[in-house]
């Protein structure tokens, strides 16, 4: 890059649309997860606008300069006071003399966009642009209208985005993002005008005008309530998270399901129940919420497909309850014969773990069920169909089975909520509660590992598949392959011992007593319902192992590590609960079997963070890699003599 580019983002709004949220805080503070809008842009565009940073100010402006002294960017920034608010056009005129030096970006501080700045900057400074104007597709708001090269041509309603419906034209939606060359300020009017404007003119004089399109890229203009809820939701969707809870926020005990957002600075009372509520700082709550922005002296409703991640928003579908498939669970007594037309609901998108399928829930009335939709190649359907009824039948607390569709690989389930395990475990809690509700999910373990066994014969599908020598293998070769190799780039020392330890390790495994295990037993499987009541789903992975295997997976978890003193004492718990089941269950003997199994566990588990993060693109898995690797160190530091090769791999990690 030949010289710094220079930032220029526009802050002077009132925020008007965003009241009353912004009658407390101007729009560039408003938090997400913690931090604000502006902090959030500069961080993505930073890395390319290396030179100054320029702000316009009006509505609220102390705050905004104090956020500024506080922050890393001080000396960098420089402020343009204005009185009136000049508009997008006369807030860079404003700022000429300054914005003169070079080519600038202008990003308004609302909006939260995902793409390759370092991209626009190449494209514009080789292309000869005097306006490089970033833009997607987006039929709402499409009101600048392009030729067959992208040229701006002209552009409806300037300053609204709002397109003209009776115009027939290639259009498209400026995101509220340029890249410009000095040159435009030329063409740019003192006093209030729209930069699009200047658009028009300097296109008119001969210079190029250009689109840069981002379409599939995250896109959120933070300017209604329910756009700043998705906006949120799309920072916790990132991250993999249902639940934030901001350090400086105060939290009782209370209820919770689906999304929930504590910002710093608010108080939630105990017995509070929230589900999908986004509360921001300065808010004191008690009672019941859902579906809700909750502020210091207000509450904002929003439906239920507001208050969802973009994408999830995006993929809500309709689904009839004519269909006998929704209607015998979902309509209420005498409902459909009742209703002469045909009757519809929504299907809201809900889940985004490891796994390929697709979960909506369905609400009618009071009544809601969770949809399962599977490909049409995919093995797991059937088993999941027969394991809920074997296990609903031996007492494991899974989900009812409502219908099933085998036709079209779907079925409906009841509904379990939102709130897992681990998003139960990110608000302060009562450790005696916390341990109450792991000694019930030990419980499940001594029902599945014991009586649900026992009745193995009444389920020959799930007799049949073994967690044999063959998939022990097929875990380590998944590790290395998947995280040594691919994610960390290592190349193995010594893999001819390697091989024989992990040959050595499998035929251990193998070996040990086989009851039916889940195989995946951690705390994104495990929900909290009502009456902090323990429910096991993701079971159709479900086979003929070692038990230690599911106590690997939850006692020492990655996704909610747990204590020494808390994993001995739920351990201990299990054993003794084994042997009143079973008065044949060898308490010494099964502790022994614990450190091969933990092995296996967590290089599987790490083998699938790299698999799930590099092949899938779900990045928030890495965050999971640390502890990982720090459980299996601790797994191989007592066994270095047998796994001398493994011993020196892993720590090389």
């Amino acid at each position: 890059m030949s010289e710094p580019i220079t930032l220029f983002l526009p802050s002077a709004g009132l925020g008007e649309r965003l009241r009353p949220i912004t009658e407390h805080l101007p729009k560039p503070l408003l938090p997400v997860l913690g931090r604000p809008l502006i902090e959030i842009i500069l961080e993505k565009v930073t890395p390319v606008c290396t030179g100054k940073i320029g702000m316009n100010l009006y509505y609220q402006s102390q705050m905004i300069r104090e956020w500024a002294r506080n922050s890393p960017y001080s000396e960098r920034i420089t402020f343009f006071p204005e009185d009136p608010v000049l508009g997008t056009g006369g807030a860079l005129k404003n700022a000429e003399t300054f914005l003169s030096e070079g080519p600038f970006l202008v990003h308004n501080a609302d909006i939260i966009l995902d793409m390759d700045f370092g991209s626009l900057v190449e494209t514009h400074l080789s292309s000869g642009n005097i306006a490089t104007i970033v833009t997607h597709q987006h039929p709402r708001l499409s009101n600048v209208v392009i030729d067959e090269f992208n040229h701006v041509v002209d552009v409806e309603n300037p300053g609204e985005s709002r397109p003209n419906p009776d115009r027939i034209a290639r259009k498209v939606a400026y995101t509220g993002i340029a890249l410009y060359s000095p040159q435009i300020l030329e063409f740019l009017s003192k006093g209030v005008s729209h930069v699009t404007v200047a658009w028009l003119t300097a296109a008119a004089a001969g210079h190029k005008v250009q689109t840069f399109d981002i379409t599939g890229c995250l896109w959120t203009d933070v300017g209604i309530p329910a756009t700043y809820a998705s906006a949120i939701l799309d920072a916790l969707k990132l991250n993999g998270e249902m639940v934030y809870c901001s350090p400086e926020a105060r939290c009782g005990a209370i209820d919770i399901d689906s999304y929930l957002v504590l910002e710093a600075g608010c108080e939630v009372a105990n017995g509070s129940c929230l589900r999908n509520c986004i509360v921001l700082p300065g808010a004191k709550v008690f009672g019941t919420h859902e579906n809700r922005i909750i502020g210091p002296d207000y509450t904002i409703d929003l439906a239920e497909s507001e208050m969802q991640p973009s994408l999830h928003a995006s993929e809500q579908k309709t689904v009839s309850l004519s269909d006998s498939f929704f209607a015998d669970y979902l309509n209420q007594e005498g409902e459909r014969s009742a209703l002469p037309h045909e009757r519809t609901t929504e299907a809201i998108l809900i889940g985004f773990g490891g796994s390929d399928r697709r979960f909506f829930r369905i609400r009618s009335g009071q009544k809601s069920a969770v949809l399962m939709e599977c490909s049409t190649v995919d093995q797991d359907f059937e088993r999941q169909i027969t394991y809920t009824q074997f296990f609903g039948s031996c007492g494991i607390p899974v989900p009812r089975l409502l219908a099933a569709d085998a036709a079209h690989t779907r079925a409906l389930f009841q509904d379990l909520g939102d709130t897992s395990l681990y998003s139960y475990l990110k608000l302060p809690r009562d450790k005696q509660r916390v341990t109450d509700i792991y000694c019930r999910i030990m419980e499940i373990l001594v029902k599945l590992h014991g009586h649900t066994t026992r009745r193995i014969d009444d389920c020959p599908v799930l007799r049949g598949r073994v967690f044999d020598y063959d998939h022990f293998r097929w875990e380590t070769t998944y590790f290395l392959k998947q995280f040594v190799s691919d994610l960390r780039q290592i190349i193995t020392k010594e893999p001819d011992a390697l091989e024989q330890e992990f040959h050595t390790l499998a035929s251990i495994a193998d070996a040990f007593p086989k009851t039916i295990i889940h195989r995946d037993f951690q705390s994104q499987n495990i929900m909290i319902t009502e009456g902090n009541v323990p429910r096991v789903i993701d079971y159709q992975g479900a086979r003929m192992g070692p038990p230690a295997y599911d106590l690997a997976s939850i006692l020492w978890d990655p996704y909610h590590p747990l204590g020494d003193d808390m994993q001995n004492y739920l351990l201990a718990y299990y054993v003794s609960r084994r042997m009143e089941d079973d008065k044949k269950f060898p308490g010494d003997d099964f502790t022994a079997t614990l450190l091969p199994c933990k092995l296996q566990r967590h290089m599987q588990a790490l083998g699938a963070y790299a698999f799930l993060s590099q092949k899938k693109g779900k990045r928030y898995f890495l965050k999971h890699v640390k502890e990982g690797v720090r459980l299996l160190k601790a797994d191989i530091a007592g066994s270095r003599n047998d796994y001398p090769a493994l011993f020196k791999l892993i720590e090389r990690l």
